[in-house]
């Protein structure tokens, strides 16, 4: 139980809770987005909805006041354009907004990392010709 509890309370564990909490709250503005905004424009050039796009593959198609097909094979792959828009919003909200200026950040720290480590460097060279300085004087 002792593990178990160290697990749960680890940095990890918590980030990643964080970060599914947050990512379902993101996935509701992203399906607003699509749905107040992709589709209006969609409807410009045909159904403002992207699920009422449909194929029927089989057949004359017949769809039941439930939305369910009673005869035919209907394709309904307006719901599947829908989803791939919401995923390409999102993955490029996550590039944009998090992944580019953490690439930024990281980039910052390792220059300033290489820099402190060049100036450690002089320092130790410094202190090197110092101490044979002082030897020789001796």
């Amino acid at each position: 139980m002792k593990g178990f509890k160290e697990f749960l309370l680890r940095g990890n564990v918590v980030d990643l809770a964080v970060a599914v909490v947050i990512g379902a709250a993101f996935t509701n503005i992203v399906n607003a987005f699509v749905k107040g905004v992709i589709n209006p424009i969609v409807g410009v050039f045909g159904t403002k909805d992207l699920a009422s796009y449909s194929s029927c593959l089989k057949g004359p198609c017949e769809v039941s006041a439930t939305g369910e097909v009673t005869h035919g094979i209907l394709i309904l792959w307006g719901s599947v354009l829908s989803a791939a828009l919401s995923f390409l919003i999102t993955a490029a909200v996550v590039y944009f907004i998090l992944i580019v200026p953490m690439n930024r950040l990281a980039a910052k720290r390792k220059t300033l990392a290489e820099v402190a480590a060049e100036a450690e460097a002089k320092e130790v060279q410094l202190l090197t010709e110092i101490r044979d300085a002082l030897v020789a004087q001796r």
